[in-house]
Protein backbone atom coordinates (compact mmCIF):
# COMPACT_ATOMS: atom_id res chain seq x y z
CA UNK A 1 0.00 0.00 0.00
CA UNK A 2 1.52 3.25 -1.12
CA UNK A 3 1.15 6.40 0.92
CA UNK A 4 2.21 9.99 0.33
CA UNK A 5 3.94 11.74 3.18
CA UNK A 6 4.50 15.45 3.74
CA UNK A 7 7.95 16.85 4.46
CA UNK A 8 7.23 16.42 8.18
CA UNK A 9 6.52 12.72 7.58
CA UNK A 10 2.76 12.64 8.14
CA UNK A 11 0.25 11.26 5.65
CA UNK A 12 -2.07 14.13 4.50
CA UNK A 13 -5.11 11.84 4.68
CA UNK A 14 -4.27 10.95 8.28
CA UNK A 15 -3.88 14.63 9.05
CA UNK A 16 -7.35 15.52 7.77
CA UNK A 17 -8.89 12.43 9.40
CA UNK A 18 -7.33 13.51 12.69
CA UNK A 19 -8.77 17.01 12.20
CA UNK A 20 -12.20 15.56 11.44
CA UNK A 21 -12.06 13.37 14.55
CA UNK A 22 -11.00 16.38 16.62
CA UNK A 23 -13.91 18.45 15.29
CA UNK A 24 -16.38 15.65 16.03
CA UNK A 25 -14.96 15.14 19.52
CA UNK A 26 -15.15 18.89 20.17
CA UNK A 27 -18.83 18.85 19.26
CA UNK A 28 -19.50 15.76 21.36
CA UNK A 29 -17.74 17.36 24.33
CA UNK A 30 -19.87 20.47 23.88
CA UNK A 31 -22.99 18.29 23.69
CA UNK A 32 -22.12 16.30 26.80
CA UNK A 33 -21.42 19.46 28.81
CA UNK A 34 -24.61 21.14 27.60
CA UNK A 35 -26.68 18.09 28.60
CA UNK A 36 -25.11 18.01 32.05
CA UNK A 37 -25.70 21.74 32.52
CA UNK A 38 -29.37 21.11 31.64
CA UNK A 39 -29.52 18.43 34.35
CA UNK A 40 -29.40 15.42 32.02
CA UNK A 41 -26.99 12.59 31.59
CA UNK A 42 -25.66 12.84 28.01
CA UNK A 43 -27.28 9.50 27.12
CA UNK A 44 -30.62 10.84 28.33
CA UNK A 45 -30.24 13.75 25.95
CA UNK A 46 -29.50 11.34 23.09
CA UNK A 47 -32.51 9.21 24.05
CA UNK A 48 -34.83 12.22 24.09
CA UNK A 49 -33.44 13.35 20.75
CA UNK A 50 -33.99 9.94 19.14
CA UNK A 51 -37.53 9.61 20.53
CA UNK A 52 -38.58 13.15 19.59
CA UNK A 53 -36.74 13.07 16.24
CA UNK A 54 -38.04 9.73 14.98
CA UNK A 55 -39.57 9.90 11.51
CA UNK A 56 -43.34 10.27 11.44
CA UNK A 57 -45.05 6.89 11.61
CA UNK A 58 -42.13 5.17 13.35
CA UNK A 59 -43.02 3.02 16.35
CA UNK A 60 -40.58 4.41 18.91
CA UNK A 61 -39.97 1.36 21.06
CA UNK A 62 -37.14 0.39 23.34
CA UNK A 63 -35.74 -1.74 20.50
CA UNK A 64 -35.81 1.30 18.20
CA UNK A 65 -34.08 3.45 20.82
CA UNK A 66 -31.47 0.76 21.51
CA UNK A 67 -30.61 0.54 17.82
CA UNK A 68 -30.40 4.32 17.40
CA UNK A 69 -28.26 4.74 20.53
CA UNK A 70 -26.02 1.74 19.86
CA UNK A 71 -26.89 0.24 23.24
CA UNK A 72 -27.96 -3.18 24.37
CA UNK A 73 -31.64 -3.70 25.04
CA UNK A 74 -31.19 -4.03 28.83
CA UNK A 75 -29.06 -0.85 29.00
CA UNK A 76 -31.74 1.01 27.07
CA UNK A 77 -34.43 -0.28 29.44
CA UNK A 78 -32.44 1.13 32.38
CA UNK A 79 -32.00 4.46 30.60
CA UNK A 80 -35.72 4.63 29.76
CA UNK A 81 -36.63 3.69 33.35
CA UNK A 82 -34.42 6.47 34.74
CA UNK A 83 -35.77 8.99 32.22
CA UNK A 84 -39.35 7.98 33.01
CA UNK A 85 -38.73 8.36 36.78
CA UNK A 86 -37.38 11.86 36.12
CA UNK A 87 -40.49 12.77 34.12
CA UNK A 88 -38.71 13.09 30.78
CA UNK A 89 -40.35 10.16 28.98
CA UNK A 90 -43.65 8.32 29.13
CA UNK A 91 -44.44 4.78 28.01
CA UNK A 92 -47.78 3.77 26.56
CA UNK A 93 -48.93 0.35 25.53
CA UNK A 94 -48.70 -0.30 21.80
CA UNK A 95 -52.24 -0.86 20.55
CA UNK A 96 -50.95 -3.06 17.72
CA UNK A 97 -48.69 -5.21 19.91
CA UNK A 98 -49.43 -5.18 23.64
CA UNK A 99 -45.99 -6.69 24.38
CA UNK A 100 -44.29 -3.44 23.37
CA UNK A 101 -44.31 0.02 24.84
CA UNK A 102 -44.26 3.20 22.77
CA UNK A 103 -41.98 5.94 24.09
CA UNK A 104 -42.97 9.59 24.07
CA UNK A 105 -41.20 12.69 25.31
CA UNK A 106 -43.12 14.46 28.08
CA UNK A 107 -43.71 18.21 28.33
CA UNK A 108 -40.76 18.47 30.75
CA UNK A 109 -38.56 16.47 28.36
CA UNK A 110 -39.61 18.64 25.40
CA UNK A 111 -38.77 21.81 27.31
CA UNK A 112 -35.27 20.63 28.17
CA UNK A 113 -34.77 19.18 24.69
CA UNK A 114 -35.84 22.50 23.15
CA UNK A 115 -33.19 24.38 25.12
CA UNK A 116 -30.52 21.87 24.15
CA UNK A 117 -31.59 21.84 20.51
CA UNK A 118 -31.20 25.61 20.22
CA UNK A 119 -27.70 25.58 21.71
CA UNK A 120 -26.68 22.59 19.59
CA UNK A 121 -27.93 24.27 16.42
CA UNK A 122 -25.85 27.37 17.24
CA UNK A 123 -22.76 25.24 17.89
CA UNK A 124 -23.21 23.28 14.66
CA UNK A 125 -23.76 26.51 12.74
CA UNK A 126 -20.31 27.62 13.88
CA UNK A 127 -18.70 24.21 13.43
CA UNK A 128 -20.40 23.40 10.10
CA UNK A 129 -18.01 25.27 7.79
CA UNK A 130 -15.01 23.65 9.50
CA UNK A 131 -16.54 20.18 9.16
CA UNK A 132 -17.47 20.79 5.52
CA UNK A 133 -13.91 21.88 4.73
CA UNK A 134 -12.42 18.83 6.42
CA UNK A 135 -14.90 16.48 4.68
CA UNK A 136 -13.91 17.98 1.32
CA UNK A 137 -10.23 17.48 2.15
CA UNK A 138 -10.89 13.86 3.15
CA UNK A 139 -12.62 13.26 -0.18
CA UNK A 140 -9.72 14.78 -2.14
CA UNK A 141 -7.06 12.84 -0.23
CA UNK A 142 -9.03 9.58 -0.30
CA UNK A 143 -9.41 9.85 -4.09
CA UNK A 144 -5.68 10.56 -4.46
CA UNK A 145 -4.81 7.58 -2.23
CA UNK A 146 -7.17 5.34 -4.17
CA UNK A 147 -5.66 6.43 -7.49
CA UNK A 148 -2.13 5.83 -6.17
CA UNK A 149 -3.08 2.29 -5.07
CA UNK A 150 -4.46 1.44 -8.51
CA UNK A 151 -1.23 2.48 -10.25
Amino acid sequence: MSSQFTAEGSDPLLTVLAEFRFALRSFLHFSECAAQEAGLHPQQHQLLLQVAGAPRGTAVTIAYAAERLGLRHNSTVELVDRSEREGLLARTEDAADKRRAILQVTRKGKKILGQLTASHARELNELGPRLAKVLKQISVHAEAASSAEIQ
